[in-house]
């Protein structure tokens, strides 16, 4: 063959037939070799668990069901809610549960590192957390120690329970002073407005323009629009804003308000006597006065209830973490895979067998043509 001939595969097939001992015999040393230092690489054991996230009623949904009304739109169930398995995840790839595993299980000295940033990115490395369509977390952790890889992947359960319960009476407790001042505010408001009510007395024309009518549409619409604003807030921190649910929660607010607007309007006396005007004036004063009256009733005993929620989740220890399939010893090494390794060895032996005997057949062709 000359230099500048395409070589066929017929070609090929007689180059490697003139090397075949070269090409049969240096792939399988390689694999052979390979197969002999895989039993120098320590072997390493993986354990596994499996947990479910807990599936007891959120705060969300709970907080939704205290308010009543509006809240009885979602038919007790919200969809569209952001996966809480990434949450958990989340949790146990903090640091916080990093620190924990590091100091208890002395992986500064384990893992030959000198800082703690370093043994957390080789246990992160050595770690595998993740969830599926069925809501379970799958851990797994491996080591060169059977039992301790066993223990590490047990400790990030007990750590996770340890965590979720301080994370958890700590959030109870923040909502329970928010609405513990709330709920002062609006005690406060609601004497005001009753002593306001009181000193204002009951005239002939309010009674005649039959306040308790007006007066109850008004406040409960503006009870309805607390309620809304309150379940939007609380919706807009579990879901994304193209949920159904939240958008209609939005709209039915924005239609509260307009009833609002067409109902609490003040009346036209243009054309009334100086003491009609003056008797209607103080009707309607005293009816401003039950109105705020029965606006402060009602929004204290809303921020009573979410006071009472609150205080009920900061008395709970925190979500139980149910273990579906406890971390056990494992029985067999997780790596080397030494068969693997054997037949990928071999088969990049022969590859590379092959194309070194066509480079060298080439170089011997150019050398021979250029010599003639």
């Amino acid at each position: 063959m000359s230099g500048n001939q395409a070589i066929t595969i017929l070609d090929i097939f007689k180059i490697l037939r003139k090397r075949w001992l070269f090409v049969v015999f240096g792939p399988l040393i390689i694999g052979v070799s390979a197969l002999g230092f895989s039993f120098m690489i320590t072997p390493k054991y993986t354990a596994s668990a499996q947990i479910m996230i807990p599936q007891t009623q959120s705060t969300a949904s709970a907080l939704l069901g205290s308010l009543g009304g509006l809240a009885g739109a979602a038919g007790g169930a919200i969809p569209g809610l952001k996966n809480p398995a990434d949450q958990w995840i989340g949790l146990m790839r903090s640091r916080t549960v990093g620190d924990a595993l590091v100091d208890r299980f002395s992986l500064l000295d384990r893992y030959k590192r000198v800082h703690r940033f370093e043994a957390r990115e080789q246990l992160s490395i050595q770690t595998s957390i993740s969830s599926g369509k069925d809501s379970l977390i799958d851990i797994s952790v491996e080591d060169v120690d059977p039992k301790v890889a066993a223990e590490m992947t047990t400790a990030y359960i007990e750590e996770l329970q340890k965590l979720s319960k301080s994370l958890a009476v700590s959030e109870a407790a923040q909502r329970r002073l928010f609405f513990q001042k709330q709920l002062e505010e609006a005690k406060e408001q609601l004497l005001a407005a009753e002593l306001a009510l009181q000193r204002g007395g009951v005239s002939e024309q309010a009674l005649m323009a039959s306040p308790e009518t007006a007066v109850g549409t008004v406040a409960r619409l503006k009870a309805q629009i607390t309620a809304a604003e309150v379940q939007i807030s609380v919706m807009s921190g579990s879901m994304t804003e193209n949920n159904a649910l939240l958008q209609a929660s939005r709209r039915e607010l924005d239609s509260l308000r307009a009833q609002l607007a067409r109902v609490d309007r003040p009346t036209s006396s243009s054309g009334a006597s100086k003491d009609i005007r003056a008797n209607e004036a103080s009707g309607d004063a005293y009816i401003a006065r039950l109105r705020n009256f029965k606006y402060y009733e009602t929004l204290f005993e809303l921020m009573a209830r979410q006071y009472e929620l609150a205080r009920a989740d900061e008395a709970k220890d925190g979500a139980l973490i149910q273990v579906v399939d406890p971390a056990q010893i494992p029985e067999w090494k997780s790596s080397p895979k030494r068969g693997i390794i054997a037949v990928m060895s071999t088969l990049s032996g022969l590859i590379a067998c092959v194309a070194a005997v066509l480079i060298w057949h080439q170089y011997k062709e150019s050398r021979r043509v250029s010599a003639g």
